[in-house]
């Protein structure tokens, strides 16, 4: 049987999660709380296989719950049962340790599998959440073309138009001394052993194409 506990602070949607969680004979509710800070004590004490979490809660959120439970109980898998998927929500979720997100607009046999799946060490991730996810994750990862100075940025746009540095030096009007010092210093942030892989790495990325 997996043992789950259900925190909501809405009593006829907790209510009614929890009369479709027993109607499946492989799930047993083994308790039910109306706040975050009450669900947390809860959950620390009965030590369930997963809980049903909602977010917005009065004495204590569903953010703050789970990062108190991750912290105590890690084994426990917390899916996030919520109506908000708005990135002030999402971010502090996934990072307190929940491990799946799903909407109340989700249907009764949804929540069961997720249920089902979460004992498996199988997430679920609500499409809309996945899609912010995602975003969230391209916008903070850094290229390493971003490390570079705008100077040197400038001639790996050249280099990879296949241009010599004789070519880049009176394209950019500086020294060829120059041009092989910021070829140095390009080399080294992108981490490629010559010119070439640089050139490739600029199409790859295409950097090409930029205008300088």
């Amino acid at each position: 049987m997996i043992r789950v506990i259900v925190v909501d602070d809405h009593d006829v949607v907790r209510k009614g999660i929890i009369a479709y969680l027993q109607t499946d004979n492989e799930i047993n509710v083994i308790g039910e709380a109306a706040s975050g800070q009450t669900g947390a004590k809860m959950i620390l004490k009965e030590k369930p296989d997963v809980v049903l979490m909602d977010l917005m809660m009065e004495n204590g959120n569903g953010i703050e719950a789970t990062k108190q439970v991750m912290d105590q109980y890690p084994e426990c898998k917390i899916i996030i049962l919520t109506s908000y998927y708005d990135d002030e929500q999402v971010f502090p979720a996934i990072e307190a340790g929940a491990f799946s997100y799903i909407l109340k607009t989700s249907s009764g046999d949804e929540i069961i599998a997720a249920i089902k799946k979460a004992v498996k060490g199988e997430n679920v991730i609500e499409p809309k959440v996945a899609g912010k996810m995602m975003s969230g994750f391209r916008s903070d990862q850094k290229k390493p073309h971003d490390e570079l100075t705008d100077r040197e940025f400038e001639v790996l746009v050249c280099i990879g138009n296949g241009m010599t540095n004789q070519e880049i030096s009176g394209k950019l009007f500086i020294g060829i001394k120059t041009v092989k010092t910021h070829v140095s210093h390009i080399l080294s942030k992108l981490e490629v052993n010559d010119r070439t892989q640089a050139a490739v790495y600029a199409h790859r990325n295409n950097l090409a194409e930029r205008e300088v």
